[in-house]
């Protein structure tokens, strides 16, 4: 078997091993595993069927398969290990009827479970459904013990010097300040950014610094990008000056041949199909490959994402009895937005934190007999900020409902304080960690220029900042403090930050599409590797 990933993508081979039998049976059996992967509606699908290894009870299974890993989601691998009775022993495997066989047990474990372990290796114990064995026979079957191997292929990275030539000015009494974001095409059609430039301003003919996308990111040198040219806004909403779709591949034959790609503009919706060709030209200055780091080769050698939490608990939530709050504890079960946020980003993280104990907060409220707090510990302790697990963290946010005052104003700097003095301490003790700070608001900060030098500052540290805001609050100030609406960030004392640290989204602009985790977890590996290369930390280091 092998994976590769969305916004890192990387092939592996699965070796899939049964070890330590455990098996009622008194023969030797002929094994072969079944390996399905859950769909989004719940069902399981099958992808791949070993070979049958025949008289073993510990076999070990030669064929591999590739399949696709996605950071962003939880994506559940089950795995059926079947006895092949021996009258089917000339028959394909493919075509096997599975009923007509003996299960041997089965075990199920999300993807990344494997690849976030530092051998890359998983031990899972095969049992047997309840509706196959008596009730009054041991359920243990022995062990399933699945090893992941990453191709070399799957390391390298291009880097590209982009450059274009006459573009259209947009603005009225100044030349359009161009940037260019970078996007894959997934398998639904939908676009996902995984690079951009910077902003280059007053420039009809800019040529950006280099950007570095790994060939893991976009699936592969022949998989499509798109590369749209916008005009910077400072209030989000850039312009779209043109745009070009176009693999890796193609992107390398324009800089070999020197030349130009016309940009185009999509026709709108109601019209013919042709699209608008325009002057504007994208050239390929400099094409190179090199092999680099991934972001597995990191977790293979030991390092975390350290997941964290903080909580607006200011007044403009609405009062948590009544229904129409957006802290509504729904007696059915129903997730609130607050509770699925947490539990959407926190359930993909949680596989990358070995102790799984997540620092939690709250902000903008009162606790019992005292002051306003922004940054409180959500469990209600003075001492100590953690929970253990996201049923934890969702325990302490319930709790925490019915032992505080809603209040505000809402800041975020305190929070964002918090998160980098532990990342700041772990970098002070070498440890491999990287730390993910998920921020969940329902309104405008009040202290927007204390947030940025908070984010500065902390764009040096092992951090990053997922914020997810809630409710239909104007969210124009969010956008700012995400570099991929426009420039980085600039402190009160002029200082820039040294990366991009923050992703942000609306919740209600992906209710009904892509998840909140796909949007807000799409830049993290990227990010991840952007802090390791600054400060050129190599995994085995």
């Amino acid at each position: 078997m092998a994976y590769t990933a969305s916004s890192l993508r990387s092939s592996y081979r699965f070796l899939l091993r049964v070890c330590e039998t455990g098996m009622c049976s008194p023969r030797y059996s002929d094994p072969m595993v079944v390996v399905y992967i859950q769909e989004r509606d719940g069902a399981f699908t099958e992808v791949f069927r070993t070979e049958v290894v025949l008289n073993s009870l510990n076999p070990t299974w030669i064929t591999k398969y590739t399949i696709t890993y996605q950071f962003e989601i939880v994506q559940i691998l089950l795995f059926r290990v079947f006895d092949i009775d021996t009258q089917f022993h000339n028959v394909e495997v493919k075509m096997l009827k599975l009923e007509e066989q003996q299960s041997l047990g089965e075990a199920s474990c999300a993807l990344s479970e494997i690849v976030s372990k530092p051998n890359r290796s998983l031990i899972l114990d095969l049992v047997q459904r309840e509706e196959s064995v008596p009730s009054t026979h041991s359920q243990h079957q022995g062990k399933l013990t699945v090893h992941a191997e990453e191709c070399f292929s799957s390391k390298n990275t291009a880097e590209m010097t982009l450059k274009c030539l006459n573009l259209e000015s947009k603005d009225l009494f100044s030349k359009s300040d161009p940037f260019l974001v970078i996007s894959k095409v997934v398998e639904s059609g939908m676009s996902i950014p995984v690079c951009k430039t910077e902003v280059s301003k007053n420039d009809l003919n800019p040529t950006w610094k280099p950007v570095f996308l790994n060939i893991q990111q976009v699936g592969s040198k022949d998989s499509p990008l798109v590369i749209e040219c916008f005009n910077f806004n400072s209030n989000g909403k850039h312009d779209l000056i043109g745009k070009v779709q176009k693999s890796l591949a193609d992107l390398e034959k324009l800089h070999t041949g020197r030349e130009g790609e016309n940009l185009f503009l999509p026709t709108p919706v109601g019209h013919d199909n042709q699209n608008k060709a325009l002057k504007s030209k994208l050239f390929v200055e400099k094409y190179s490959e090199t092999v680099q780091y991934t972001f597995l080769d990191y977790l293979a050698a030991g390092f975390e994402l350290n997941f964290m939490v903080a909580i607006d608990f200011t007044a403009s939530n609405g009062n948590p009895r009544l229904p129409d709050s957006l802290h509504y504890i729904d007696p059915s079960g129903r997730l609130n937005a607050y509770q699925k946020a947490i539990y959407e980003v926190g359930e993909v993280l949680q596989f990358y934190d070995a102790d799984k104990h997540f620092p939690a907060w709250g902000f903008g409220a009162r606790p019992i007999d005292g002051p306003v707090s922004h940054c409180f510990n959500l469990n209600g302790s003075s001492n100590y900020c953690e929970v253990e697990g996201i049923r934890g963290i969702m325990m302490a946010y319930t709790s925490a409902l019915f032992n505080v005052s809603l209040a505000g104003p809402t800041l975020f700097g305190h929070v964002i304080n918090r998160a980098a003095m532990i990342a700041s301490q772990s970098l002070a003790n070498d440890a491999k960690k990287y730390f993910v700070l998920l921020i969940i608001t329902d309104g405008v900060i009040t202290d927007l220029q204390e947030t940025k030098d908070a984010l500065v500052k902390a764009s040096d540290l092992p951090l990053s900042i997922l914020i997810v805001g809630v409710g239909g609050a104007d969210f124009k100030e969010m956008e700012i403090l995400d570099a991929d609406k426009g420039e980085r960030l600039e402190s009160s004392t002029g200082r820039v930050a040294s990366r991009d640290i923050v992703q942000f989204v609306p919740f209600r602009d992906v209710q009904n599409g892509p998840s909140v985790v796909q949007e807000l977890l799409a830049e993290l590996p990227s990010q991840f590797l952007a802090y390791m290369r600054s400060r050129e930390i190599k995994p085995c280091s």
